[in-house]
């Protein structure tokens, strides 16, 4: 039986609770997944509490780099990003691993895009590393907007084969330069860049669903471009969690339509 549970701060705000119950439905499997508030530094005292009452859990900030020292053992791509948004027991230990890299792939490809060309990503935080992992050996080259040099070198290492160029977070920049733009910043940081896209070819990939839509995205769209909510990236990162923790090979694309239903309904 799966005894679950979503862990970060805020949490409140989660829709990963009603997603993974709905797939368990639909799946039949018997399982629990709630939600619970862990703030930073808090993570590992909330695993020695209550690690015998779960096996799996998902971590969403701040706690996906703080994991990485706590968890028993970390799986390669976790290794790469530096970064892990899925704790599961694992003979009795805690494994840590991330569904962000291939849950952005996934989200891009029911869309019928892919991560070819020039990618820019605003932010270079864990989700950030998470998708230029995903891009690399993919992407021609990938641009990150970034406000703190300390991460250069843990964003590089997430994509060792592809040319990263970082951009100092007041540049003036030329949104028609990319083929796909990706915001990872939190809330609605990414609007301060509204006045510099002024018209759009290519697409937009929104990570957040929280503000919905935010600001930035709600621009692109106005201009015709086309835009890919965060609600894509939380469905598809589920549904691989649900796939390991639950030992089985999951309808992705039919499990995906109902989840967005179900994601949908909660966010109107």
């Amino acid at each position: 039986m799966i005894t679950a549970a979503v862990l970060g701060s805020p949490i409140s705000h989660s829709l990963s609770p009603l997603l993974h119950a709905k797939a368990y439905a639909e799946l039949g499997i018997e399982g629990t997944y709630e939600s619970r508030e862990v703030k930073s530094g808090e993570l590992r005292s909330f695993l020695n509490s209550n690690g015998s009452v779960f096996n799996n859990f998902s971590l969403t900030m701040p706690l996906k780099e703080e994991a990485l020292a706590i968890a028993d053992s970390v799986t390669k791509i976790a290794q790469q990003i530096q970064s892990g948004n899925t704790l599961r027991k694992v003979d009795g230990k805690w494994e840590l691993t991330s569904t962000d890299v291939e849950g952005f792939s996934f989200a891009l490809q029911s869309h019928g895009k892919k991560a070819d060309g020039h990618v820019l990503v605003i932010g270079a935080g864990a989700t950030a590393r998470a998708l230029v992992a995903s891009c690399d050996g993919i992407s021609s080259n990938i641009s990150v907007i970034n406000r703190s040099p300390e991460r250069e070198i843990a964003i590089r290492k997430a994509a060792p084969k592809t040319e990263i160029e970082l951009i100092p977070w007041d540049s003036n920049i030329n949104f028609e330069d990319f083929d796909l733009v990706v915001n990872t910043t939190p809330g609605n940081t990414a609007s301060i860049f509204c006045d510099q896209i002024t018209s759009v070819n290519s697409t937009f990939f929104e990570v957040l669903y929280n503000p919905w839509p935010t600001q930035i995205l709600s621009h692109w769209r106005k201009l015709g471009g086309y835009g890919i909510d965060g609600l894509d990236l939380l469905i598809h990162q589920a549904i691989s969690q649900v796939e390991l923790f639950a030992a089985i090979s999951i309808d992705r694309s039919g499990m995906a339509k109902k989840l967005r239903v179900e994601g949908e309904r909660a966010l109107s």
